[in-house]
């Protein structure tokens, strides 16, 4: 609902354990660095505990997808609350065995289960088995798991197992009946929340990932949600959803203080109230009674053998008394307006000098809303062109067509601010204004923290932070392909863009040469010196040498004719 209105590509504060979401803190990290060792080096039995919402499932989700050896099967269990003979036949359906004949007998699915370890350990296979909320796994099954811990050759552990649960896991497993399983783990981590820097990182983080530019939380809001989180991940994300939710709805961009304690009164179903409100009640309520009291005391103090008439005429004297000091003072509206003696005009020679008057600059968003229809994109894409030495006809409804018949191609997608340093191109922004309504400019240059505009041909500068606030990210520049042609390169490629490639990076650094450089296929060694670039450049690593590679390609060869962000001509006029 509200991913567009804060130009996100998705909900940044899912509760879901997505692994492109963990926030690799100094306690994540370390928790993660255990796992990673017991896994790698035949540790056999791991625990990892954390309080509810930490991210443990998380952190095993990302161990399972990113950190594992290419030869490790996986079992996962995640509904512990099995009996014996239902655990073992989970493991089995997990790594694909076969179950047994007699399916209720546990030496049966133990043995199959054995025959399987026996086999993957000879084709230099390791098996790992994950069992998550491992707090509600019965007494029974505990057992089992340390039986299956026997399995094992001379060398080496056959299974190895990760158990992941609540503080309580490590009460259970401190039971003077469970000692022996409990002298098998060998390593042993228990995730603390995270700490009050660690919130707010932990917020900008997942916004970046969901595609923010811009700050949304202030620093007030990220202390308050850690306040009133106690810096627990799984609360932090349920607050945050709501908040900007209720600054969707108020049609705001920044999320306050304000908005996040209204978000978590939501939550837990109390009525918010202002901090004004919670303590000016109750001190209204004492004034009030104070006020009643001291007009009640003269009342109480009069005679007792005065008569109730006597008594209400000096009560309805005492509350109808107004001082005279405090009586509207009321002036006559001619008598106001009447100048009793007119002022002589100065002699237009003899006129004091004045100071010009000094008008404000106009904001980004007043300068967009006065440019009106002249920021469609057919202005823009003539002003770009321009910068390209570029004829550009008004009569062709698609600039990128236009371009691609020159040779030229357009690279469109959402970006930041750094991307776009890194491009070194001039850019086409799409930016929408308080109303709502998208226009057209285009990026001149990045002189420090300021950005040179043209709007409807009109050069401006803003600071990053205000154009920040109405651009998301959406970008179009143009790019000279080589050979004309808009092609990814990858394994397997064949043709003169392969030989560009080649001739391009060994031109570029020695250590990108890939041999022979004649040579119209994209092979294995050509693929690692893409990758050695694009880790350099800090571009996705993928051995893929798509449009944004060839593109810091191109600009680092030194092109004399390609405008660039720091050196644009109109920049310089």
């Amino acid at each position: 609902m509200y991913t567009s209105f804060f130009g996100l590509n998705e909900k940044p504060f899912a509760i879901t354990p997505d692994p492109r979401y963990l926030f690799m803190s100094e306690r994540h990290g370390e928790a993660l660095a255990h796992l990673v060792y017991g896994v790698t080096e035949s540790g056999g039995f791991m625990q990892l505990t954390g309080e509810v919402g930490t991210g443990k499932t998380t952190l095993v989700r990302t161990l399972l997808q990113n950190k594992l050896p290419n030869n490790a099967d996986v079992a996962v269990v995640l509904n512990p609350r099995l009996s014996v003979v239902e655990f073992l036949e989970t493991i089995c359906e997990e790594l694909g065995i076969l179950a047994p004949e007699n399916r209720g007998s546990v030496k049966a699915l133990v043995d199959s289960l054995n025959h399987q370890l026996l086999r993957a350990h000879a084709e230099g296979r390791r098996v790992i088995l994950v069992v998550d909320e491992a707090q509600n796994l019965s007494r029974d099954v505990l057992e089992q798991v340390r039986l299956l811990t026997n399995l094992e050759t001379s060398k080496q552990k056959l299974l190895q197992i990760i158990l992941i649960g609540q503080p309580e896991l490590r009460d259970l497993l401190a039971r003077e009946d469970l000692r022996q399983l409990a002298q098998r783990i060998t390593g042993r981590y228990h995730l603390e929340p995270l700490s009050r820097d660690e919130t707010a990182q932990y917020i900008e983080h997942r916004l970046r990932v969901a595609g923010a530019l811009g700050e949304i939380f202030d620093s007030s809001a990220k202390r308050e949600v850690f306040r009133l989180t106690g810096g627990v991940p799984r609360l932090i994300n349920v607050i945050c959803d709501r908040a900007l939710l209720g600054a969707y709805s108020k049609e705001t961009r920044r999320v306050g203080r304000r908005l996040v304690r209204s978000a978590a009164a939501e939550i837990k179903g109390i009525p918010y109230t202002t901090p004004l409100l919670r303590w000016a009640v109750p001190v209204v309520g004492v004034v009030a009674v104070a006020v009643i009291a001291a007009s009640a005391w003269p009342l109480l103090g009069q005679r007792s053998d005065s008569t109730p008439a006597e008594q209400m005429d000096s009560a309805s004297a005492t509350v109808t008394a107004v001082p005279s000091s405090q009586a509207a003072q009321t002036v006559p509206v001619a008598e106001a307006a009447t100048d009793p003696e007119p002022r002589p005009e100065p002699e237009p020679d003899t006129a004091p000098a004045t100071e010009p008057e000094t008008v404000p600059e106009a904001t980004l968003d007043q300068q967009l809303l006065l440019a009106g229809e002249l920021t469609r994109l057919a202005p823009a894409f003539e002003v770009l062109f321009s910068l390209w030495d570029l004829e550009f006809d008004e009569a062709v409804t698609n600039g990128c067509d236009l371009a691609q018949s020159a040779g030229y191609a357009c690279l469109m997608q959402r970006g930041s601010w750094s991307s776009l340093r890194q491009l070194d191109r001039p850019a086409i922004l799409t930016l929408t204004d308080s109303r709502g309504k998208d226009h057209h400019v285009v990026l001149l240059a990045l002189q420090g923290n300021t950005a040179q505009l043209s709007i409807a041909g009109v050069s401006v500068t803003h600071s990053f932070l205000d154009v920040t606030e109405l651009w998301f990210g959406d970008y179009i520049l143009l790019w000279r392909p080589p050979n004309g042609q808009t092609l990814a390169l990858g394994r397997g490629s064949r043709g003169g863009n392969v030989v560009w490639l080649r001739e391009s990076l060994a031109a570029i650094d020695d250590r990108y040469r890939a041999e022979p450089l004649d040579s119209n296929i994209y092979d294995a060694e050509l693929e690692q010196r893409v990758i050695d670039f694009q880790r350099d450049h800090r571009l996705d690593v993928d051995g893929l040498a798509g449009q944004q590679t060839q593109i810091i390609i191109n600009s680092l060869l030194g092109q004399e004719d390609t405008p660039r962000l720091t050196t644009s001509r109109l920049a310089r006029e």
